[in-house]
Order: C-alpha cells, then structure tokens, then sequence
C-alpha cells in the first residue's frame, strides 16, 4: 500500500507519514519547506524532515515540489498512483494572508484544484483527504450569545455548550484572506465527491498541535506559547482580554482519525476535529498550564486589537465525527500536550 502527503515535513503531514510508515506503508511526501519562505527562519521544516528521513528510510520517497506547480503534480500522481491521498500542504496563517494574498491563494485554493484534478484523471478511486481548517466559518461562531467569565470566554446558552458544529454557516462573514482561500479548497474537495463521485474528507481542524510543531509567531497557538515560555520571550495577547478559547488536538489523535476514514471512505464528508470541550482552554489558562510544567513565569504584553475575522470562543461539536466512526476519540489530554511540547522544544532549543 502506498500513501501521498502533501506537507510532509509539516505538523500534520510528518505525523501521517511517521504512522503510516510504520505501519508498513510506502510513503511518497511532497514538500518545498514554503514555511521558510512564509515565516523565515523559524518556520523551517528541514529537521523534520531529516528526521522522517532517519526513521523511515527507503518507505519514504520525498519530492520537493511546489504544489502550485500544476505539472509536476499530475506528474507525481501519474508516477505513483497512490492509494490514499493526505492534503496537508498549506500556507497556514490567518495574518500572513493578508501580505501575500497570491501565495496564500494559489497555494491553498490551486494547490487543492491541481491535486484534486490529478487524482480524478489518474487514481479516481483513491480516498483523498484534506486538512481543512475551522476558519472556513470566518467570525460567524461568534454570532452566538457569549459571557464572560475570570478567565475565558464562554456559551451562555445550554444549547450551544457542546460547540460550533458543521452546521455552522461559512457565508456573510469575515474570514480573513486565509479562511477565504481555505474555504475555495474546501468547497473544491466536497464539489469532486459530489460531482465525480470521489471519496473526499474535509477536517475543519480546531487547534492541530503536537510535539512536532515548528510553531511561529503568526501561525502555532500553544507550540509558539510554549517556545515563547522556554525562551523567556515576549508573548502577545490581541484582544478578548486573553480569554479567547481554543480547543486543542494532538496530531496523532488527527491521524488515528485519518486511518479510519482511510479503511471506511465516505463521499465529500465534512468534519470538524478538535478537542472539543474537554481540550478547550483560553490563552490565559494555557499560560497556567504551561507555567505549571516549566515552572516559568508566562512573559506577555496585551494589545487590544483584536486579529480580524478572530474567533472569541471556538469550541469544536465532534458529534458528526464521533457518530459516523464511533471508534475514534480525543485521547490526548491539553496537559499531556503541553509536557511533550515542552518537552520537544527543550530538545530542539539545546
């Protein structure tokens, strides 16, 4: 058996290929370390791909190329005519957007088409599954009725403690250039399930993290609060009062998912796969958190302006996901988390 991943040295991307891998799996990656070019030096991927290298061996196949690059796409699907497909390729920044709207555009929204065309000429039967992101619902989750608590935001109505589910309206919203253009993407891999009959998967991902994330400033929630942490940094809080709530998944509970999509495929299936309640936290309990593993006192300055399009309480209902594939659940815990979190950048910062 053999599997494609786009972002291969990426969070999400190096986990798929770490697990199918090991699971005897060949696996042909595609990554060109863009994150460098979006983020500079901090957002370079190479260790993890030296590390995927090391431990993979002669079942990986990488390929350094451009997913925008329409040809050389067709040419890898032509060449290795997968039998899974994991999208996981992306410029990843809701800010970074905003300074290159084309990159941003053509990587996420074109990257997807070319990656999506290749697959129905080439391999049509093969399930293909693409990272998402919960910002394809642009500000629309904070339509709803909010109260503020000490130190998170939080539903004030029973109705909506389970969270933001699929249900959700994309439209009328602001999204931000990147939520745009992931929406495009998301929009495309549903049309080719349901227009060509494709097994597609949208994962509208509410926090992805893990230990092996290179997290930035502008893109990595609780990987930068971490590195920040470590390093004494400054951390900047826009808005909310830092009470803003995220819900955080580790990436092997992503891909522990992705495996069984992979054996029971649906046509143009939309999830969303966070934490949900149980993994939410505001920036400011995450600072405790962290605190109490490092025990390192959180360095931060509060801006008041809030990130456009940002969400105030996003907390993902997993009730779709869990009815459709009982077997999966979070077993991650925000703690344990954010010890192996810790626990990598130490390591990598030494």
């Amino acid at each position: 058996m053999k599997i494609l991943v786009t972002g291969s040295a990426g969070l999400i991307g190096s986990e798929v290929c770490q697990t199918f891998g090991r699971n005897g799996w060949d696996v042909v990656g595609i990554d060109n370390n863009q994150r460098k070019i979006f983020f500079g030096e901090q957002g370079d991927t190479t260790w993890n791909l030296t590390r995927l290298i090391g431990e993979l061996g002669s079942r990986y196949t990488h390929y350094s190329v451009d997913i925008r690059d329409r040809r050389l796409i067709f040419d890898v699907v032509r060449d290795t005519l997968p039998d899974l497909i994991v999208h996981a390729a992306a410029q990843p920044s809701h800010d970074r957007a905003a300074s290159i709207p084309f990159d941003d555009f053509e990587t996420n929204a074109v990257g997807t088409l070319n990656l999506l065309e290749a697959t129905r000429q080439k391999c049509l039967d093969t399930p293909f599954i693409f990272m998402s992101t919960n910002k394809v619902y642009g500000d629309s989750p904070n339509r709803i009725q909010l109260k503020e608590l000490e130190t998170r935001w939080e539903y004030a109505e029973p109705q909506d403690y389970g969270g933001i589910s699929e249900t959700c309206t994309i439209d009328q919203s602001t999204h931000s250039l990147f939520g745009a253009s992931k929406v495009a993407a998301d929009i495309l891999v549903q049309e080719y399930g349901r227009y060509f009959g494709m097994k597609t998967c949208c994962l509208r991902g509410g926090c992805l993290t893990g230990p092996n994330h290179s997290g930035v400033q502008l893109h990595g929630f609780l990987s930068y609060l971490v590195k920040c942490n470590i390093s004494n940094d400054v951390y900047t809080i826009y808005g909310y009062n830092g009470k803003q709530v995220r819900d955080n998944i580790h990436s092997e509970d992503v891909v522990r998912f992705i495996q069984l999509f992979a054996e029971s495929p649906r046509t143009a299936a939309v999830y969303n796969l966070g934490g949900g309640r149980v993994n939410s936290c505001s920036i400011l309990e995450a600072f405790r958190m962290v605190e109490e593993v490092t025990g390192v006192k959180m360095q931060y300055k509060y801006d008041p302006l809030n990130r456009i399009g940002d969400h105030i309480c996003y907390i993902s209902d997993l009730s779709r996901i869990r009815y459709d594939y009982p077997q999966w659940s979070v077993t991650r815990s925000n703690q344990e988390i954010i010890s192996e979190v810790v626990g990598n950048w130490r390591n990598r910062l030494r």
